[in-house]
């Protein structure tokens, strides 16, 4: 092979990165006149390279802030370094649709920018290359932590007696569990269970005899859940549970072991030894809900089957 068939080679290969490439690639000239435009930029502008080559930038993207990027690029071009911006900075310098099916709960594509200057053979700064990294999906993801994080600012987050979730905060994740389902469409169930006879406890006991019935409860369930679960008292002596890429026979299984653990302890209060069982109905998710009340009230359905077929078991909505 020749050195100029060599270097034709290596050429070729350089324009194939560049245009497949994931990245925005961008070469303006100093009066930002367009000089390159990848694949990228063509896949999500719609306009090809052919038909913006030496256009001014700014007369096909009108809503690009011109004095921003003007001061931005006069920056690069006489200090002869790069600049960066991010999206927290600025969310875009292109509008883009967001095409990303994962993150598809935003309008608008977000982007990290980096300005380099492209030297020419005298030495001088004669261009700019912007790159154009789309940063959706981390963008994306902090946004729903912020606002994660402002909604459960405004709760207490906790039972105060069990140290589970309270009702508030277990719906807000039941509601989220949902709407990833119909996002993803992973199997997830859930699980509403309560003690049976509880009023006979407070009543032969006493109120504080219940709460330790109630808090013993909460740690028996907890302590045979994954990590992933999601477990809240959801008032008095009923509780909920959901369980993540979970499906109803994975659940049963979860379900049955709470159950025998709290048929087979007894718990030991001031008054007397109390042992007691529950009752559990399962929900397996599916297209028949149409909400996450409705999710909640199938597995509410199912726990007064349980009461229903005699205590003391494990029911799956049908």
């Amino acid at each position: 092979m020749t050195t100029n068939e060599s270097e034709a080679q290596s050429f070729h290969w350089l324009v194939d990165m560049l245009e497949s490439v994931e990245v925005g690639l961008v070469v303006l000239d100093l009066e930002f006149r367009v000089q390159a435009w990848n694949s990228f930029m063509e896949n999500h502008s719609g306009i090809t390279s052919s038909k913006i080559r030496n256009r001014v930038l700014f007369e096909l993207f009108p809503d690009i802030p011109q004095a921003w990027l003007t001061r931005k690029v006069d920056a690069v071009a006489l200090l002869d370094t790069r600049a960066f911006t991010s999206w927290e900075q600025r969310p875009y310098l292109f509008q883009f649709r967001n095409t990303r099916p994962i993150t598809g709960t935003e309008d608008y594509m977000y982007q990290n920018l980096t300005i380099s200057p492209l030297s020419g053979s005298t030495g001088q700064v004669e261009k700019v290359c912007l790159m154009v990294y789309d940063v959706t999906d981390i963008a994306t993801g902090k946004r729903a932590l912020e606002r994660a994080n402002e909604q459960l600012a405004k709760l207490s987050m906790t039972d105060r007696l069990t140290g589970l979730l309270n009702r508030g905060t277990w719906e807000n994740l039941v509601d989220a569990e949902f709407e990833r389902y119909r996002r993803y469409s992973q199997a997830t169930s859930l699980v509403m269970f309560d003690i049976d006879f509880f009023k006979k406890v407070n009543d032969s006991h006493g109120h504080l005899a219940g709460d330790e019935v109630i808090k013993h409860t909460a740690a028996t369930a907890k302590s045979n859940l994954r990590q992933s679960d999601s477990i809240g008292r959801y008032g008095g002596e009923e509780f909920g549970v959901v369980l993540p890429e979970t499906d109803a026979e994975g659940a049963r299984i979860i379900c049955e072991r709470i159950r025998e653990s709290i048929e087979n302890s007894l718990v030991q209060t001031a008054i007397a030894p109390i042992s007691y069982t529950v009752s559990i109905g399962i929900a397996q998710l599916n297209d028949t809900a149409k909400s996450y009340m409705q999710w909640m009230q199938q597995a509410d359905d199912a726990l007064y089957a349980a009461k229903e077929g005699g205590r003391n078991c494990v029911v799956v909505f049908e």
